[in-house]
């Protein structure tokens, strides 16, 4: 039931946003038993987690059917590319973009008293998924360190055309290809698998707060 309850949950984070209230209305939407109300605080906790734990459920859930949604069409068909698959998880952001800045802040946001704590772990891990899924994909047969070379550049292309998107969303595909044609040096450009990781998340956190949620 959680899992049916998430994917319902997925259409409706275009007007509710990552919420806990999404959750309690995907309980109108399950295909076999729809529910004739939303599910109550406590259900959603005891489903999801409490507070922000609900939430960060939902974006993970949804961030994981971005990676299995990669590429549309072009699998079908068998020609995929890198390219094909990183255009097609930037089109899976594309109905609720004005949602992930605050996505991406919570995700960002440790459960402690320490104001704006430090969390790159979800940065690293979100953009780690995609570069992964777009070589394999892609039909990639690296090994051996060409293997986490590979990766790390996709990575690193991937991340910044999305940080890209969240700010300038009409020219996102533009920048796209203009990173693929150098991807080389993007992949330069990572030194530190730290520093990287806090790089993205200091990016969310200044686009969070640029909004306001932050």
């Amino acid at each position: 039931m959680r899992t049916a309850l998430l994917r319902c949950a997925f259409p409706l984070v275009k007007t509710h946003g990552f919420t806990r209230q999404t959750l309690s209305l995907a309980a109108l939407a399950l295909p076999d038993s729809p529910h004739s109300e939303p599910l109550s605080e406590f259900a959603v906790s005891a489903l999801f987690g409490p507070g922000l734990e609900a939430r960060r459920t939902l974006i993970n859930a949804w961030l994981d059917e971005g990676i299995e949604q990669m590429g549309g069409d072009a699998i079908q068909s068998g020609d995929m590319s890198v390219r094909d698959a990183l255009k097609g998880r930037l089109k899976w952001n594309e109905p609720v973009l004005e949602k992930l800045p605050e996505a991406f802040a919570v995700l960002s946001t440790v459960d402690t008293p320490i104001p704006f704590p430090i969390h790159v772990t979800p940065a690293l891990a979100h953009v780690a998924k995609v570069a992964h899924q777009a070589c394999v994909l892609s039909g990639d047969t690296s090994v051996g360190t060409s293997w986490y070379a590979r990766r790390a550049s996709v990575a690193a292309v991937y991340a910044a055309a999305e940080l890209h998107q969240l700010t300038s969303p009409t020219s996102a595909y533009q920048f796209l290809e203009s990173l693929l044609e150098s991807s080389a040096s993007a992949g330069d450009v990572i030194s530190d698998v730290g520093q990287y990781a806090d790089y993205i998340w200091r990016s969310w956190r200044a686009i969070g707060k640029s909004k306001g949620l932050l």
